[in-house]
């Protein structure tokens, strides 16, 4: 007999979670809508439904308006969130996409989704079927039986749980079961606003319930209870009841349940793909609907002779009826060109000459474009037309004819057109060629428009042509050990995927540089995001010299010091565990120590055992902080001690990090292998690192120069406050004067403390942290700490007037600006959700700050290199990292470089009312130049 196995999901509960998981980078479609609920939704219901396991299915909704609960507790759920607009949004969709699975929708009225469900599994647990409750929620805890089963879907990779009674028990620390429903009447549920009894939390609830077994008994025998705790199970006896009412699952609600309703069934493809088309869901499409794009013809025209124009009749497979972008290279006409010979070559050359604008792009052997071999070339010039130069692997032979396109790839006064400009710039100047000319990279262009969006060519393909190209994956594979490179793909093959790249890459070019126009960024890319292109090119082909084996010594020296600290460890808790589990180490701090834990336990009933959690008891108890430092010492040492190492490129013995010019929504650069921003400096050990950084040679030095305190000069400058001005003018330690004026004190008389809270809050207010974030910061009262918040902005006005200036100006034109004009657009300033209304709130006051910061470290790096250039020094910039910039000086040109460098950092925004101060200094390696 085949198992039967239904699966109910929670609709609105997997929305919300879907929706949640992506706040940080929502998944935005070109038509600006956020489809992060939907696409979660969707792709945990396909993983359900491909289970072999599954062989029922259906979806609850909690209907609109009041349910039995508001009319027995009218406060109930009265303190929740409005629902987040995309949400509204979404559920519509999602709804369309249910029924279009064909799975049955379930929704009675005056009912939620639970007791829907908790109906329906009960009625299907007689009739004998496995259920699954696909949720988040942790009430429904009560309905798991031997055959009901609680189903949490996977998040951020942590795979699947299903929690049946053992599980159950164990979580919650109960005897059995029905004892869920007591626990949440006594503790109550903030989410749904039940109130249950004041003072008594998951812990205390749990052991009241394992001596008195339910809310009812323990009511009845609230005497034997002492102090307090007496007192409030007599007052609120009544609330507790109604608590442990409103949280109890209805298992009898008007609904049936019919099995054969509830059957999996084919779906209907055409209405899903109509619907993934208009979400732009390419990817899922692919998944559920193997959308995948038909093989191409492989078919080339000569170069000048009658060339051959594709269309959907020169294949013979039929294009997809239903794709996400309408158009892709079976049904879309064009003319690509193979020039395989000299002659053909020459004659490219001598008609991309004649241009004055040009789209390139590179066909490499790997993506790192410090170690990658040129496999070819292609170029377009006019829409549907490109050519594609695959080059030998015999290095001569590829020089010659790299030869002959070097002059127009150089000329100054040819616009070069590229995706992603930077790695074929790279690579390119690793064969010997300096592209030249004004850069139009569609990537940067896209990036400055809809920061927050994504920008590879697939997704600008689809969003602007509604174009789907060849997938890599077609050609090469899916990454891993198996994968080819572009050298082991027949030439015809690569001819058409690279001729497609350049071709759409110039028709996205097309599409967006009118925006960049219309929208007021012309100058920021033409005078900020473009010349830095060539700036980090170079600085990537130069790399750091790195100090291999004083990292190797490094290494035994932390395997040493971590294993003292290890037996340290051992001796203080009196006992041997495994360190790098954190069940072990919960048992020996919270079990054997009897350290107060005082968090809710981990998806698997465990002890967390977090950094954060952690650091709150450090102070306090010296054990954990041994832990934290065993676990630091281990961490520095797998994560950039050994690794590092091998990250040194072996054609230059120098490390090659890789700089994300598209990627921080504030303007900041960031950095990958290695990523140089996260090397840690709060740690001795940590700052030993940087020693590891060293000159490319015995006539080098490193030089490292820093902005000191940027973003609060800037806050000043954009604020316009006097008294903050007048700190920096005067040439005050800023933290020093807050102090002073918090703590109404003289400037010399601050004391350390005072000091050290007035930059805490210095600090916390550019990020716009509130009360409750500050008190934790500073370990103070939630009061004192809006105390200090309250003085703090009393003696500052002009930076009150300016957040609020800020948060209105972001409310009525939906962004905000740094002072070089970048946009950052703020789609929640006007939720009606305050979660989200307050995260888009505290970016608009920042963002600003942050982004001009970043503008201005660019500028610097644009004017240095220039100069350093211009002058043809041999010193190179070659490191970037937060607010500092570091150089392999020549120590013959140190004494002339040094004051320039400190000079072009100070000015690159000219103009403005603050002192800028910029602190440099040089040595042997990177942490004496520091």
């Amino acid at each position: 007999m085949v198992d039967k196995k239904l699966f109910l999901l929670d609709g609105h509960a997997l929305v919300y979670r879907a929706h949640f998981a992506f706040i940080n980078r929502p998944l935005i479609n070109s038509k600006g809508v956020n489809t992060s609920a939907i696409a979660g939704f969707v792709r945990t219901l396909w993983d359900i439904m491909q289970s072999d396991e599954t062989t029922h299915i259906a979806v609850a909704f909690d209907p609109e308006g009041p349910t039995f609960r508001h009319d027995r507790y009218e406060p109930y759920k009265a303190n929740r969130e409005e629902q987040p607009e995309d949400i509204g949004i979404a559920l519509p969709y999602i709804r369309k996409i249910v029924e279009a699975f064909r799975i049955p929708i379930v929704m009675v009225e005056g009912f939620e989704a639970d007791d829907v469900i908790g109906t329906l599994a009960k009625q299907a647990e007689k009739e004998g079927f496995d259920v699954f409750m696909v949720t988040p929620d942790k009430d429904y805890a009560q309905l798991v039986s031997s055959h009901i089963f609680m189903y949490k879907p996977s998040r951020q990779g942590n795979g699947i749980e299903i929690l049946g009674v053992p599980e159950v028990l164990e979580k919650w620390g109960i005897k059995h079961v029905d004892q869920v429903v007591d626990m949440l009447g006594l503790q109550g549920d903030s989410v749904d606003n039940i109130p249950g009894i004041p003072g008594i939390g998951p812990k205390t609830a749990a052991k009241l319930l394992s001596e008195y077994n339910s809310v009812e008994e323990l009511i009845e025998r609230a005497q034997e209870l002492k102090g307090k705790q007496k007192e409030r199970v007599i007052e609120f006896a009544d609330q507790a009841l109604l608590s442990k009412e409103l949280a109890r699952i209805d298992t009898e609600v008007p609904i049936q349940f019919d099995a054969e309703k509830y059957i999996i069934e084919p779906f209907d493809r055409e209405v899903l793909s109509d619907l993934f088309r208009e979400l732009e869901f390419r990817s899922l499409a692919n998944s559920i609907l193997g959308e995948e794009k038909p093989a191409s013809s492989g078919v080339q025209g000569d170069l000048f002779s009658q060339a051959t124009t594709f269309s959907n009749t020169s294949s013979s497979k039929e294009p997809p009826q239903h794709s996400i972008a309408d158009h892709h290279i079976d049904n879309t006409p064009h003319t690509y060109h193979l020039a395989d010979t000299l002659e053909k070559c020459r004659d490219l050359a001598d008609l991309l000459a004649g241009q004055k604008r040009i789209c390139f792009d590179t066909e490499t052997t790997d993506i790192d474009a410090n170690v990658a071999s040129l496999v070819g070339l292609s170029f377009a010039i006019s829409q549907g037309e490109a050519w594609y130069v695959p080059l030998p692997a015999d290095q001569e032979q590829a020089t010659k004819l790299l030869a002959i396109f070097k002059p127009i790839l150089e000329d100054q006064s040819v616009t070069k057109v590229a995706q992603n400009a930077k790695y074929d710039m790279l690579v390119l100047k690793w064969h010997g060629i300096e592209v030249r000319g004004a850069i139009l990279d569609t990537m940067i262009v896209h990036y400055l428009l809809e920061p927050e969006l994504r920008h590879n060519m697939d997704y600008l393909a689809e969003t602007y042509l509604k174009y789907r190209p060849i997938p890599t994956e077609d050609l090469i594979g899916k990454k891993g050990k198996h994968q080819r490179t572009m050298r082991d793909v027949p030439v015809e093959k690569v001819a058409e995927y690279a001729a497609e790249d350049a071709d759409i890459t110039l028709q996205i070019s097309e599409k967006l540089l009118p925006s960049l126009e219309s929208e007021g960024l012309h100058e920021l890319y033409s005078k900020v995001e473009q010349p830095l292109i060539r700036v980090l090119t170079d600085m990537e082909y130069h790399g750091i010299n790195l100090d291999v084996p004083f990292l190797e010594e490094f290494s035994v020296e932390l395997e040493k010091e971590a294993s003292e600290v290890e037996e340290l460890i051992y001796q203080k808790a009196g006992a041997r565990f495994n360190i790098a589990s954190p069940k072990q180490v919960g048992e020996i701090l919270f079990e054997k120590m009897k350290i107060p834990y005082r968090w809710g336990k981990t998806k698997s009933g465990q002890y967390s055992t977090n950094e954060e959690k952690l650091l709150e008891l450090s102070e306090e108890y010296p054990l954990v902080d041994d832990i934290l430092t065993f676990r630091g010492l281990l961490k520095l040492k797998s994560t950039y001690v050994d690794a590092l190492p091998r990250m040194v490129n072996p054609r230059t013995g120098r490390i090659h990090t890789s700089y994300n010019q598209a990627l921080a929504a504030t303007g900041r650069l960031s950095s990958q292998n290695p990523n140089l921003q996260n090397i840690p400096i709060r740690t001795p050990q940590g700052r030993k690192v940087r020693e590891a950084f060293i000159p490319r040679g015995e006539e080098y030095e490193i030089l490292a120069a820093d902005y000191s305190q940027i973003e609060l000069r800037l806050i000043a400058e954009i604020s316009g406050d006097e008294a903050m001005l007048e700190a920096f003018v005067n040439n005050q330690d800023i933290h020093r004067a807050t102090a002073a004026r918090v703590y109404e004190v003289d400037y010399d008389a601050v004391t350390p403390e005072q000091r050290r809270n007035a930059k805490t809050v210095n600090f916390s207010i550019i990020y716009g942290a509130g009360a409750t974030n500050l008190s934790r910061q500073l370990t103070i009262k939630r009061a004192d700490a809006q105390d200090l918040i309250n003085q703090y902005f009393k003696q500052y006005r002009g930076l009150k007037a300016y957040m609020e200036n800020m948060v209105k100006f972001a409310r009525e034109n939906g962004y905000v600006t740094t002072l070089m004009g970048r946009r950052r657009h703020l789609r929640d300033i006007n939720s009606r959700s305050s979660l989200m209304r307050g995260n888009a709130e505290r970016m608009a006051i920042n963002t600003p700050v942050q982004g001009s910061a970043a503008d201005m470290i660019k500028l610097a790096m644009i004017n240095i290199h220039h100069y350093l250039q211009t002058n043809e020094f041999k010193t190179k910039m070659i490191l970037q990292v937060h607010d500092e910039l570091v150089f392999d000086v020549h120590r013959g040109e140190k004494e002339a470089v040094k004051p320039v460098i400190v000079r072009l950092m100070k000015e690159a925004l000219p103009d403005l009312k603050v002192p800028i101060l910029v602190e440099a200094g040089s040595g042997k390696h990177w942490l004496e130049a520091h």
